[in-house]
């Protein structure tokens, strides 16, 4: 299956040394960050580094809808205030545990490498992600990761950015997930590498926006009983047969393993 995508295409954020086969992947596997790689959501687990392990009324009380990415910042304001430095974020996010069956499936994948191209889209954030894939042995399975730019500036305060900006009503002002994989499908194309068929692993409403963009070749993989597995299951009940791609509900990414190990078997 060719796919034509308009776009521009996105710079190379982070690669992996993965890839190397001669003969392009047939596949693209995308995968979310937050309860899908990892069992929690990454910015409620370094509270954890707060005082207390809490934060204080005023902070909690700030958060507005759909503006996510400025309430993450002034959380890491108020904990820089009070002294957290980058080696607390880093043994936080080190030890967050992966989801049920995730080292199987990239177990998997990794004796698979040369069928699939592997990215990671996620509203968290660069170093975040960067530590739990390391600490975990598996971060060079991905060619790149999409995500918030953060670092730690001259204080050692470790600050948050934006991803990019969009024009998606459905999503956060700071990421639309459609945009980033609409745009990374384009720039591959014009790179000549087409994929037979995609596949998309996630969990929350922000996967839901890019899944929607799927094909009916495609399969989508929301952990079952989440937002994103809702929402599919909600627009197939009002509206039969919109939402064009394979569903394939997991509670263990084992599940998700199996499915891609009957779709390599078929191809033989």
């Amino acid at each position: 299956m060719k796919r034509c995508c308009e776009g521009v295409g996105l710079p190379c954020l982070f690669k992996g040394v993965g890839m190397a086969s001669s003969r392009p992947p047939k596949y693209l596997l995308v995968f979310d960050f937050d309860e899908t790689i990892i069992n929690e959501n990454s910015d409620d687990s370094i509270v954890r580094a707060a005082p207390g392990q809490t934060l204080p009324e005023h902070v909690r009380q700030s958060f507005r809808e759909g503006f996510y990415n400025e309430y993450m910042q002034r959380i890491l304001a108020y904990m820089g205030d009070q002294g957290v430095k980058m080696g607390d974020f880093k043994a936080v996010y080190e030890n967050i545990p992966l989801s049920p069956g995730m080292p199987d499936l990239f177990q998997f994948l990794s004796k698979n490498h040369e069928v699939f191209e592997i990215i990671l889209i996620s509203d968290a954030n660069m170093f975040g992600i960067e530590c739990n894939l390391r600490a975990a042995g598996f971060y060079s399975l991905f060619r790149k990761i999409f995500s918030n730019p953060s670092s730690f500036d001259k204080r050692g305060y470790f600050t948050l950015g934006p991803y990019h900006s969009h024009k998606c009503l459905d999503c956060p002002a700071n990421m639309c997930k459609r945009k980033i994989l609409t745009e990374y499908l384009a720039e591959r194309a014009q790179e000549e590498v087409e994929f037979e068929r995609v596949f998309y692993v996630g969990d929350g409403a922000n996967d839901f926006c890019p899944s929607v963009s799927l094909t009916s070749a495609d399969v989508a993989f929301p952990r079952k009983g989440y937002p994103m597995h809702q929402m599919t299951q909600e627009m197939e009940n009002k509206q039969p047969g919109a939402f064009q791609a394979t569903v394939v509900p997991w509670e263990s990414a084992t599940e998700v393993a199996r499915y891609l190990q009957e779709v390599l078997k078929k191809k033989c």
